[in-house]
């Protein structure tokens, strides 16, 4: 069990990593003070919301007194908020009164910075990179001494952190998509070490500075290759990449879900042609062997790590999978108009962002804070 040394104890932060790391440790209460609203659109999972920020915000504790008794005094306690700032103060209040209690560096917005990396066993050579706190998943796949980004996002320091880790140098960047719900890294890596990075035309926008990637073509990391496979439906543009026994699907096929088909066109026609083209993308991925390892681009509420599971599973655990496996174009599409909820309206600007028709300013990072919402149900 994970337990925290005197000099730890000291501090009167606890970092978003560390949180992120011990949110199945029994020993760490996490205690989120920001306003039922915000917890529930968006929340560390597993964490208790006491709604006391605009209390907080005038400098009164009486909510948090008169709730003393919902918070354990056996455990340490990582208190949330925005931004670090109103849980720094709550945090102060129950380490007065005998708590174990430190503030989360950066609040949520540190949450959404959060990188962790897992080994995918079934195939060396591939790094998941998952951001627990927005849902996203990058990959670092790898070969002699060469890597190659996979979605990365806009911390690229991370990657570099990794490749720095493992021994490699990283030798290009691709996106599977033009993604609307976090800015890629792939076009600043590109730009700062000099590397390719990758796309499908038909997700170009208004970029000129990049590799263009067709279906069929491999690229080379080492002496291995990535085979691109164009699977469109989620964008035009979409691509998943075979890799020895692993698929990397971005977010054309998740564990539980499928891409949603509504982020180019919002109109119902063009929603029902691009879930046609998405279920035959589905149908081509369905080809592949049963033993093949499907790596996604993203993730809602699935706990295993790394993310991944096998092709034949998806069959039955899967519903809109399923749907695709047994033929039922008619019902995949009824069912995809049917379930999709609102988009984000920040979702449109990252888009035009990766597109190239905005500029990547200092609020980018803003745009990203919040839940996923990619999937098509």
């Amino acid at each position: 069990m994970y337990r925290m040394s005197k000099t730890d104890f000291a501090s009167t932060d606890i970092s978003p990593e560390e949180v992120a790391e011990r949110r199945d440790d029994d020993e760490l209460f996490i205690l989120d003070v920001r306003n039922e609203d915000d917890y529930e659109e968006w929340a560390v999972s597993g964490s208790y919301n006491l709604p006391i920020y605009d209390e907080l915000l005038d400098d009164e504790f009486s909510g948090l007194e008169s709730a003393l008794d919902e918070i354990p005094k056996d455990k340490e306690i990582a208190v949330i908020c925005v931004g670090g700032i109103t849980s720094a103060s709550a945090a102060e209040f129950l380490r007065e009164r005998g708590y174990e209690a430190r503030s989360m560096s950066d609040g949520m917005r540190g949450w959404g910075r959060v990188h962790q990396t897992y080994d995918v066993e079934s195939e060396p050579g591939v790094l998941q990179v998952v951001r627990p706190g927005t849902g996203c998943v990058s990959y670092v796949v790898f070969d002699d001494d060469e890597a190659l980004l996979v979605d990365p996002s806009l911390y690229i320091d991370r990657y570099r952190d990794i490749a720095d880790d493992i021994g490699v140098e990283i030798v290009g960047a691709v996106d599977t998509h033009a993604h609307a719900d976090h800015i890629s890294g792939g076009r600043i890596i590109a730009e700062e070490d000099d590397v390719p990075y990758y796309l499908h035309d038909e997700d170009g926008g208004s970029l000129d500075e990049y590799t263009s990637i067709e279906d069929g073509e491999t690229l080379s990391v080492g002496t291995r290759e990535l085979d691109v496979i164009h699977t469109p439906g989620h964008t035009p543009g979409s691509v998943s990449f075979q890799f020895g026994g692993t698929v990397l699907s971005g977010d054309t096929l998740f564990l539980q879900s499928v891409g949603r088909p509504d982020l180019e066109d919002s109109s119902e026609d063009a929603i029902r042609e691009a879930a046609s083209d998405l279920f035959n993308s589905l149908e081509r991925l369905g080809e592949l062997p049963d033993d093949t390892v499907v790596l996604p681009g993203h993730f809602s509420d699935e706990e295993v790590r790394p993310l991944a599971t096998r092709l034949v599973s998806l069959t039955e655990d899967n519903e809109l999978f399923g749907m695709v496996e047994a033929g039922n174009e008619e019902e995949f599409v009824e069912t995809i108009v049917d379930a999709l909820s609102d988009t984000p309206n920040n979702y449109q600007q990252i888009k035009h962002i990766n597109w190239g028709d905005e500029p990547l300013d200092d609020d980018a990072e803003d745009l990203e804070l919040g839940p996923n919402n990619c999937a098509a149900n």
